[in-house]
């Protein structure tokens, strides 16, 4: 038995005397209670023996013939103890002072041996990752599952970190050539698309300990508590010589400081000083690397971003139709899927998937098909997952929608798939439907833009404009006092496009090639002045696309008629009234 397991054992024993004791002394001090009047009475009758008499309010007594004593009243009356006398019966005092004792002891031996005991268990705790200390026990590469050949696309990804997993693996070459291995990488991209995967697989190519962490873990409220925490992370890394250390959504501690005093946090400022200062404690010859993942690049401080920190800044983006395509085949490799899945195709329609999201797609098509009872998962399967994941679940009781409200969103759905059509027929218009889901939606219009680099100003006008086509078709039909709350999501997605269109990307001639968020503040872009020019904007958009739906009243009618009396219309139905 070791040292540490023999004073636990110690210890309890010690708090299970405690409590016993503590027990007994409570239930022996548990004693009768005698009425004062029934106590005088059984004195004058000859039936005390003994009284013991104290400060207390009550007073013990014994009877004639009986062991037991009891408690009554203590009268505090000058001449007590002569009655008493007088009466014969035998008069003891007592301070209660060995019993106080007694009691005191063992209390306080009961708190010391539950202080003791709690103190060693919380140290335990800390030691492996409890209430103030980090949990950062490494996973060997050995029992990481995922490599390279587990991350499709991310090509020039993998290529940035090639180099560092061979530093990684042999650094006496590097430091003979002079050259420093980077200190950090950052991997920083949409959330899905791969970053935590990608740091574990860099620790399994160069076979070395991972250490993962989330930024979130050192943010704490006592000042002092994180600092202490990335010390000891990094403590642990340096034990295995070689190790990749990997914190997940860094902005968490990263963020950037700020000059005024007021705004600064003492407890987030000093946990990223002490990671500053281990990565720049790192020797050039160790081969340990820092990987840290973010959303926001933006967001975080420029003292981690600079050359001999985070050296190297990995974007890890949304993929595009080719490395959607491995990613679909890859989480296909082990799932029977029929003849007639198309993977080309569905790479196509999923513009604007992350690895996640197409990993969650296939996997509620295998749910749907085991649903099914099939032994395969069919094109079917995936379409339904495919809409399932973008709208939620057809709704199965539409008793309480009235036909109006079918009329309602079968225009404000024709409106959309009209103006994508006209004004970006380059545009996938997948399928249109009015079946309302279980996340909502009264309906859906599935507009799909083709891959590209770059969005163009006509671009991101027409955009805004098949946004509006819903309520521009509501107002056209039922007027402008009847139109509904269907336009809400669309009308934030405009929002969103009109304030890049003018803050971020300066296109608008008005305003000019500047970006207002450098030059006003991010907290004073609510001025009156841009919301009058951003609302001026969206006016003009607005009524250009009623001018056009006016224009194609005809086929505007047309697919809202195809609409209600399909409920749901495919790509090529929908093409069919554009030619």
């Amino acid at each position: 038995m070791t040292k540490k397991k023999y004073l636990r054992y110690i210890m309890i024993g010690v708090v299970l005397i405690a409590v016993v004791v503590g027990i007994y002394i409570n239930k022996h001090s548990r004693l009768s209670d005698v009425n004062y009047t029934q106590f005088l009475t059984m004195m004058n009758e000859k039936q005390i023996e003994e009284v013991i008499i104290s400060s207390d309010a009550k007073l013990k007594f014994k009877q004639v013939g009986d062991e037991s004593t009891y408690l009554t009243d203590n009268p505090r009356v000058e001449g007590f103890k002569e009655k008493l006398l007088l009466s014969g019966v035998k008069v003891t005092e007592s301070s209660n002072s060995s019993s106080y004792f007694a009691q005191s002891i063992f209390s306080m031996l009961l708190f010391v041996g539950l202080g003791v005991f709690i103190f060693a268990n919380a140290k335990k705790r800390g030691m492996g990752g409890g209430m103030m200390s980090l949990s950062a026990s490494p996973v060997e590469a050995n029992r990481l599952t995922q490599d390279f050949s587990n991350i499709a696309g991310n090509v020039e990804a993998k290529e940035q970190v090639q180099d560092v997993i061979d530093f990684i693996k042999s650094p006496d070459k590097y430091v003979k050539m002079g050259a420093r291995m980077p200190k950090g990488i950052i991997l920083y991209g949409p959330p899905g698309t791969g970053k935590t995967l990608m740091a574990k697989a860099i620790a399994k190519e160069a076979d070395v300990a991972f250490f993962s962490v989330s930024g979130s873990d050192f943010v704490q409220l006592y000042v002092g508590v994180g600092a202490s925490r990335v010390r000891e992370i990094f403590a642990e890394a340096r034990k295995h010589k070689k190790a990749v250390i990997f914190i997940d959504e860094i902005d968490a501690i990263g963020k950037k400081r700020s000059h005024n005093a007021a705004n600064s946090n003492d407890e987030k400022d000093q946990t990223l000083n002490a990671l500053l200062t281990e990565m720049s404690g790192f020797k050039e010859d160790e081969g340990i690397v820092i990987i840290a993942a973010t959303n926001r690049l933006d967001m975080l401080d420029d003292a981690l971003l600079r050359p001999g920190r985070f050296d190297r800044h990995i974007e890890v983006g949304y993929p595009d139709v080719n490395a959607r395509e491995q990613i679909i085949k890859l989480h296909l490799k082990n799932k029977p899927i029929s003849d007639d899945v198309d993977t080309k195709a569905l790479a196509k329609q999923t513009v604007y998937f992350t690895g996640a999201m197409l990993e969650n797609l296939l996997n509620e098509a295998a749910i749907s098909a085991a649903k099914s009872n099939i032994s395969v998962i069919e094109k079917q399967d995936i379409q339904t997952a495919f809409y399932t994941v973008i709208a939620g679940k057809e709704k199965k009781d539409r008793s309480s929608i009235t036909q109006l409200d079918r009329e309602i969103t079968a225009f404000h759905e024709a409106g959309h798939a009209l103006v994508t059509k006209l004004v970006a027929p380059d545009n996938s218009v997948a399928k249109v439907t009015i079946i309302p889901s279980t996340k909502g939606a009264g309906g859906f219009s599935m507009n799909i833009p083709k891959d590209k680099m770059y969005l163009t100003k006509k671009e991101i006008l027409n955009q805004i404009k098949i946004s509006l086509a819903g309520r521009a078709a509501e107002e056209i039909v039922f007027g402008v006092e009847n139109v509904t709350t269907g336009a809400s999501n669309d009308i934030e997605k405009a929002s969103q496009y009109i304030k890049d269109y003018i803050v971020k990307y300066g296109m608008d001639e008005e305003v000019g090639l500047i970006n207002l968020g450098i030059i006003m503040g991010q907290d004073t872009l609510d001025n009156t002045s841009l919301v009058k020019k951003c609302s001026e904007e969206m006016k003009r958009l607005y009524h250009e696309t009623k001018d056009l739906i006016i224009d194609h009243r005809g086929i505007l009618d047309e697919l809202t008629q195809a609409l209600l009396e399909k409920e749901t219309l495919e790509e090529s139905e929908i093409a069919s009234f554009f030619y």
